[in-house]
């Protein structure tokens, strides 16, 4: 076993051990901090296994992007930041269906390739890798652009307090500057 061998089953071990605590977490906030660990870890794999650009983008758009989105829309919304009691559940569930799914690959991919050898081809580079992805993937990519944007602007008309005042005063007849000054005629 060499030094990379075991650098690849050391990750592998943070990227496992931290993905299962983001799903048996009962606090919300510490589960986002444990996938940035186990993106992070997913990160470092991609680039033992040398792809630097795949490790690259997955900490700028992974780590860097959707975990630091998860947070905010956890503050903006004012969801609970200590333990909740509905994150409290029973984690055999999880444990069988994801044992299931993990056997059940092993499953396909060993009678896919039936242990034969295969040899790799030579890593791309970022040049065509880059014409590739803003050439034939653009549309996709600005897709969910424009999802993650709608996503970080609807937890911002959430979050804010004054619309339910001035739904509950529209509700109620008057109009919102009025609801607080009934008795006078300024």
């Amino acid at each position: 076993m060499t030094v990379a061998d075991a650098l690849l089953i050391a990750l592998g071990a943070v990227a496992i051990g931290s993905g299962a605590l983001v799903v048996t977490s009962t606090h919300l906030v510490r589960a986002g901090l444990y996938l940035v660990v186990s993106l992070g870890a997913m990160a470092g794999l991609y680039l033992g296994l040398g792809a630097g650009l795949v490790a690259w983008v997955q900490v700028l758009v992974y780590v860097g992007a959707v975990v630091v989105l998860l947070l905010f829309a956890v503050m903006l919304t004012r969801a609970p930041i200590g333990p909740s009691a509905d994150l409290d559940r029973p984690a055999w569930p999880a444990v069988i269906v994801g044992g299931g799914v993990g056997v059940g690959l092993a499953v396909l991919m060993v009678d896919a390739f039936r242990w034969t050898i295969y040899a790799l081809p030579a890593p791309g580079n970022t040049e065509r890798m880059g014409a590739e992805l803003f050439g034939n993937w653009v549309l996709p990519f600005e897709v969910l652009s424009i999802l993650l944007l709608s996503a970080l602007v609807g937890a911002i008309v959430l979050s804010r307090p004054d619309i339910g005042a001035r739904e509950g005063a529209a509700r109620e007849g008057a109009a919102p500057e009025d609801a607080g000054h009934e008795g006078s005629d300024a």
